[in-house]
């Protein structure tokens, strides 16, 4: 008996957060956006599709930003308006399927190769909640559809915003061949750059390679992008996927020199880290704080506490503290992070626990 093929949905909100303050406040509309920072300081968080026009993006120093968009109009993130509105987007999803893998607040995988409302196409499904998702929310969101993860995941950004791209099996090797490296899900920008000094330009160059090769050069992902170069991908959609760890990062187009503007991006991401806890009904014990300076050395620094916390400010103390211990960085900062981890989930918990760490 063969297996069926696997219809897989990737969703992907579009320019998420910036979508929403355009959407909650019209005099922002069809004006380039910034969330997060300001004008005078601090990075970009998101930009609308107006400002990504003039080379504004996520992780922009905001003075570059301000300097390549003069009229740009810089706007305080609402963490907790995007986590909410991420619920209603998410319940649309469990309204055809409980196969969902969230991948943050704006993006996650469907399987939907048997579902609720018994529908054997999956382009009509993503379309359907494409179409759900603007009526209740008034925002637009993308959609690719394919038989594995790696391509709905392609096919997904390549045609937004509110777009639909499907990639069916008879198409999916010749399309893999002709995508140009830096566009793989799963092959950063340093991976990337590895790959185009041996030669790996697009996904033929990479099909030519050996799976051989391709672990010796990159370890056990090696693997990996041997099988995708086949447009072969074979992970599950994982609703219940269990986290050992919860991070967000930053790199900057300017290196940070001031405490103010470290401590800035360091709020900004425990206010991220939080949403994402509160998404996955999660605590922590342990704070990680990633440094990463101008020449790409970089250090960490932790802490456990016997007590759990997940509040955006329990989580923004500890990483300051860390960033001030055992002293300020005392080189430029290209990159800062944090995590937790030793986490503990809700149900896990016993009936009646309280947070003992909430400041």
């Amino acid at each position: 008996m063969n297996t069926p093929i696997r219809k897989i949905i990737h969703i992907d909100m579009d320019a998420f957060f910036a979508s929403v303050e355009q959407r909650d406040n019209p005099e922002l509309r069809g004006k380039p956006v910034a969330v997060g920072g300001s004008r005078a300081r601090g990075v970009v968080a998101a930009a609308s599709y107006e400002a990504r026009r003039y080379g504004v993006h996520s992780a922009l120093a905001s003075k570059i930003a301000a300097q390549r968009c003069p009229q740009l109009i810089f706007v305080k993130p609402r963490f907790e308006v995007y986590s909410a509105v991420s619920r209603q987007i998410r319940e649309i999803f469990h309204a055809y399927t409980d196969l969902v893998e969230p991948l943050s607040l704006d993006e996650a995988y469907l399987d939907v190769t048997e579902n609720k409302i018994g529908m054997p196409s999956a382009s009509i499904i993503a379309n359907q909640i494409r179409a759900r998702i603007h009526e209740e929310t008034g925002l637009t969101a993308s959609a690719g559809v394919s038989f594995n993860k790696f391509l709905a995941k392609i096919a997904s950004d390549m045609n937004k915003p509110n777009g639909f791209t499907l990639i069916t099996p008879d198409v999916a090797e010749e399309l893999v061949a002709g995508l140009v490296i830096e566009k793989f899900h799963g092959i950063g920008k340093v991976t990337a750059a590895k790959m185009q000094s041996m030669g790996i330009l697009t996904g033929a160059d990479l099909r030519e390679r050996s799976e051989e090769e391709l672990v010796r050069h990159f370890g056990k992902t090696g693997r990996y992008y041997y099988r995708i170069a086949r447009a072969q991908d074979d992970r599950d959609v994982q609703p219940h996927r269990i986290r050992k760890s919860i991070g967000s990062e930053r790199t900057f187009e300017v290196d940070l020199t001031e405490e103010e503007i470290m401590l800035q991006e360091l709020e900004t991401l425990a206010k991220e880290v939080a949403q994402d806890m509160e998404r996955l009904q999660t605590t922590a014990k342990t704070v990680t704080v990633k440094i990463k300076y101008f020449d790409f050395t970089q250090n960490t620094r932790s802490k456990t506490y016997l007590s759990e916390f997940r509040s955006a400010a329990a989580i923004y103390t500890i990483a300051r503290d860390l960033l001030r211990t055992p002293q300020l960085p005392q080189y430029p900062v290209r990159l800062l992070g944090i995590s937790v981890s030793s986490l503990l989930y809700q149900h896990d918990k016993q009936e009646g626990y309280q947070l003992t760490l909430e400041f």
